[in-house]
C-alpha cells in the first residue's frame, strides 16, 4: 500500500502535537491533528495498557477520516508506587484537574519516599494504522528519577516534565530545551522507530 505522506494524529494535546512535528520535521511526513481533520470527538481511553489505548485511538481516527492515522499513549510509571500512575497519568489526580494538580498529587504521593528510591520511567506506545485497518506498534522508554520539587517551566499538557530527571542528566525534561528533550525522550524513541519503519517499508508519494 502506498503511503501518501499524510498522517492524522489522534490527539488535540498541543504539547504532544508540537513534539511530534518536531521529531518528524525532516521526514517529509505531514502531521495533521484530529481537530484539523474535522474530528472533534475522542475515543474513550479505557484500556488497561498503553498499547490498548493507542490502538483504540488510532482505529477511531482512521475509521472517522479514511486516512492513515497515528496515536500514542504515554505515561509516567513510578517504581515506589507499583508503576502508578501509568495509563492513568493524565487523570489520576481526578477528573478535570490541571497540570499543577497532577504535579502536586504526584509529589504528595511521593512525600515519604527517600531520594534513592524515587526511580521511574516514561513509556510511550505508538500505533500507526492504515485506512484498511492494518496496524504497526512502536514503543519507547526512558528511565530516571522523580525530583522532590518541580524544576523548570511548565509546558502545556506535559506536567511530569517538571519532576522527571532522565538517567545520565542533572536537569528535568522541563529544564531542557525542546530539541534536547526530543533527542532522548520516550516519545522520540517510539516515533523515530515509526519514521524508520515508514522509510524502509512503504513507497511514499512525492519521494
Amino acid at each position: 500500500m502506498d503511503f501518501n505522506n499524510k498522517i492524522i494524529f489522534a490527539s488535540n494535546n498541543q504539547g504532544k502535537i508540537k513534539e511530534m512535528k518536531a521529531i518528524l520535521k525532516d521526514s517529509g511526513i505531514s502531521i495533521i491533528s484530529a481537530p484539523e481533520a474535522g474530528v472533534t470527538e475522542e475515543a474513550e481511553e479505557d484500556g488497561k495498557t498503553f498499547w490498548e489505548n493507542a490502538k483504540k485511538k488510532a482505529d477511531f481516527i482512521s475509521r472517522e477520516t479514511g486516512e492513515w492515522a497515528v496515536a500514542d499513549d504515554t505515561g509516567l510509571c513510578i517504581e515506589a508506587l507499583d508503576g502508578a500512575p501509568g495509563v492513568f497519568s493524565a487523570r489520576w489526580a481526578g477528573e478535570n484537574k490541571n497540570d499543577r494538580d497532577l504535579i502536586n498529587h504526584t509529589l504528595k504521593k511521593m512525600d515519604r519516599v527517600p531520594k534513592d528510591q524515587r526511580r521511574a520511567w516514561f513509556e510511550s506506545v505508538v500505533i500507526l494504522m492504515d485506512p484498511e485497518g492494518g496496524y504497526w506498534s512502536f514503543d519507547g522508554r526512558i528511565y530516571g528519577h522523580i525530583t522532590q520539587q518541580p524544576q523548570g517551566e511548565i509546558r502545556t499538557h506535559l506536567p511530569y516534565d517538571l519532576i522527571f530527571v532522565p538517567d545520565g542528566h542533572t536537569s528535568t525534561f522541563a529544564q531542557m530545551n525542546p530539541e534536547k528533550k526530543n533527542d532522548l525522550s520516550h516519545r522520540a524513541k517510539s516515533f523515530q522507530k515509526m519514521k524508520e519503519f515508514i522509510k524502509n517499508n512503504f513507497h511514499s508519494h512525492d519521494r
